[in-house]
C-alpha cells in the first residue's frame, strides 16, 4: 500500500528533532513522536522506515506512526511532536442559576471555624443547600477559575 502521507525533513528539523531527543529535557511522548518523524524520514539522510518497523523499534502502534505523519504533513513539525487537544465537550452540572448561587456563596463568610472557603467545602454547601444533588469540587473550581474568582 503506497503511503499517503510522506515525511521528507529538513536539515534544520532533523538537526532540532536530534537535539530534541539527546537533551532529555522534552517529555517522554514528545522524544517519542520526534524519534518517530526521525525514523519516518525519507529524505536526503533519512532511513526511510517502514511503519511497521518503526511501531516495533518504539513500541507504538502503527496508527499512532501513521497520525504522526499526517499530522506533520499536515499540519507542520511543531504540531506532529505536540499531543492534539480533546475534541471532547463535557456538560456542566451547574446551569447559569447554579453558578450564579455558587458565586454568591463564595463571597459569603466561610462556615464557623474555617478561616477560609475550600472547593470541598463549597461543593458541599451546594449540595446542602439542595442549589444541586451532587457536585464535585473539581466542577467548583472549574467555575470559580471560569469567572476569575480566586477563594
Amino acid at each position: 500500500m503506497q503511503k499517503k502521507y510522506i515525511v521528507t525533513l529538513q536539515r534544520n528539523e532533523r538537526t532540532y528533532l536530534k537535539k530534541l531527543i539527546s537533551s532529555g529535557q522534552a517529555p517522554a511522548r514528545k522524544q517519542t513522536r520526534a524519534r518517530v518523524l526521525l525514523k519516518a524520514d525519507t529524505g536526503e539522510h533519512g532511513p526511510s522506515w517502514s511503519d511497521r518497523r518503526i511501531g516495533d523499534a518504539l513500541e507504538v502502534g502503527i496508527r499512532t506512526v501513521e497520525r504522526i505523519r499526517q499530522q506533520f504533513v499536515s499540519h507542520g513539525l511543531e504540531a506532529a511532536l505536540e499531543r492534539a487537544p480533546s475534541k471532547r465537550v463535557y456538560q456542566s452540572k451547574l446551569d447559569v442559576q447554579a453558578e450564579e448561587k455558587l458565586l454568591e456563596l463564595a463571597q459569603q463568610r466561610p462556615p464557623q471555624g474555617a478561616r477560609r472557603w475550600s472547593l470541598r467545602k463549597l461543593a458541599r454547601a451546594m449540595e446542602e443547600r439542595g442549589v444541586v444533588a451532587d457536585v464535585s469540587h473539581e466542577t467548583v473550581r472549574r467555575t470559580l477559575e471560569k469567572h476569575q474568582v480566586a477563594l
